[in-house]
Order: C-alpha cells, then structure tokens, then sequence
C-alpha cells in the first residue's frame, strides 16, 4: 500500500472518529466534567471482581456517562479508577488502570513498580 493511500485512510477514519486512541493517551478538554451521578452499587459481592464505579468519558465533543460495572480482579494488582484533574483551567483524564504494588504511581512511570513498601 502506498503511503499517500494509508495517510488518506487515516484521516478519514479520523474524522469520523473511527481510530482509536491508546489508553493511556492523556485527553485534555476545556469543559469540566458534570458532577457524578449517583449510583448505588450492588449490595452483593461478585466473586473474583471489584465493582467499579461509573465516571465521565470525554467522547470527543462531549462528557457522556459510563455506568458503574463490575472489573474482574487481577492478582496482584490495585484497581485504580479514572479521574478528571483540572490542570491549569484544563480538564485531564487518567484513564482507570491496574497498579502493581498499589501505590498510586502510574507502573509505566514508577522505577520500582514491584515495590510497595518504597519510601
């Protein structure tokens, strides 16, 4: 394929929102999140998962809402939900992720990520 042929299939996908964005890719927006919404969370426990709550995603023009859902468990690992940062009257999302030793260090910045009893 040529290339000429592959950049204008990207950036036709692009404009329809079809490609994918990594995730861990940092979204940035100027709009803020809206207040969570309230949800109550299942009073039973499903074995082998941790529920997670529901938060706003960034869709590309606007916050929509994820509903609440259940994360199958990794051992080993801290569930470690997505947040929104305002950062210089900017909004960032963290996308949720799996913290190997549960420290709040993202493992792909952390030196030690096998280390929970770093000081």
């Amino acid at each position: 394929m040529n290339i000429r042929k592959a950049l204008l299939g990207l950036i036709i996908a692009s404009s329809f929102g079809a490609v994918a964005v990594p995730a861990q890719a940092e979204i940035v927006v100027s709009v803020a999140p809206p207040p969570a919404r309230v949800e109550h969370a299942p009073t039973y426990q499903r074995r082998g998962h941790t529920w997670a709550e529901g938060y706003w995603r960034w869709n590309g023009r606007r916050h929509i809402w994820v509903a609440g859902h259940w994360e199958r468990v990794r051992p080993g690992r801290v569930y470690v939900a997505p947040r929104w940062e305002e950062r210089d009257g900017r909004w960032v999302y963290h996308s949720s992720r799996w913290d190997r030793d549960g420290d709040g260090v993202p493992n792909r910045l952390d030196r030690r990520p096998d280390n929970p009893n770093r000081s």
